[in-house]
């Protein structure tokens, strides 16, 4: 039997597959930028209380599986982690430094799906997503902020 978390009065085993882009799917998730969201992801869904199970950034795409639990909406938390990361990267590689609006990182939308019994399958297509695309080099990150 696996390990379900608990709250007060529920016990739960709630995983997703979480897809998002950046905004016009840009080529933009990599080199040092790259390397900040994964501590950057990890906190903030922790913030949230939940966990990053499985993660792999794409240059353009972030694949996660995601456990939420059952009293949080996951558009919320996609939501949250999306909005504060943009935020972070803003401050940190754009250097604003009060609240901004306009600065958009990633893509509106994103693609979720409920992961049932076959989560090791979900693991691994995640894990195994960067075997076939070539690495960049860290020179492409002015495609993130094409005006700068």
């Amino acid at each position: 039997m696996k390990d379900n978390e608990s709250l007060n009065h529920t016990k739960w085993d709630c995983k997703y597959h979480v897809v998002f882009i950046p905004k016009y799917r840009k080529k933009a998730l990599f080199g040092a930028l790259r390397k900040e969201f994964g501590p950057i992801f990890h906190e903030l869904v922790r913030q949230k209380g939940s966990k990053i199970e499985e993660r792999h950034i794409m240059i353009d795409h972030v694949h996660m599986l995601l456990s939420i639990p059952p009293k949080l909406s996951v558009s919320n938390v996609v939501g949250y982690l999306k909005g504060k990361s943009a935020i972070y990267i803003a401050r940190n590689f754009r250097g604003r430094k009060k609240n901004f609006s306009g600065e958009s990182l990633w893509a509106r939308g994103y693609f979720v799906t409920t992961v049932g019994h076959d989560e090791e399958t979900v693991r691994k297509y995640i894990i195994n997503q960067g075997k076939n695309y070539k690495k960049k080099d860290d020179d492409n990150q002015a495609d993130l902020f094409p005006d700068c």
